[in-house]
């Protein structure tokens, strides 16, 4: 289904002068674009989770480190934010599976 949006005055100049393509071209690259920065965020935060528990995430499931942590707000936040991660990876992945054709 096709999306129309009309953008400000001030926004046309500015995406006229970053894209040299047709509107549809650019716009599909700003969401390609928009996906990726979000995945390598996530694969920064899954790294920095990774990094501060030494193990993946699947193990630190595996040894219960929220029981073992006495239930910790922090380890229990991290499990969260974890899990969170891992889901937005996946998603955004096959996100761009989908859209593959148009890169």
């Amino acid at each position: 289904m096709p999306v129309s949006v009309k953008l400000p005055n001030e926004f046309q100049g500015i995406y006229k002068h970053i894209f040299k393509s047709n509107p549809e071209e650019s716009t599909m690259q700003l969401v390609i674009h928009e996906l990726r920065r979000r995945l390598a965020e996530y694969r920064l935060m899954e790294k920095k989770l990774h990094n501060k528990y030494n193990m993946a995430f699947e193990e630190f499931k595996s040894k219960k480190m929220v029981e073992e942590s006495g239930r910790s707000f922090e380890v229990e936040e991290d499990f969260c934010d974890w899990e969170l991660v891992l889901d937005g990876i996946d998603t955004i992945n096959n996100e761009l599976k989908r859209i593959a054709k148009y890169t």
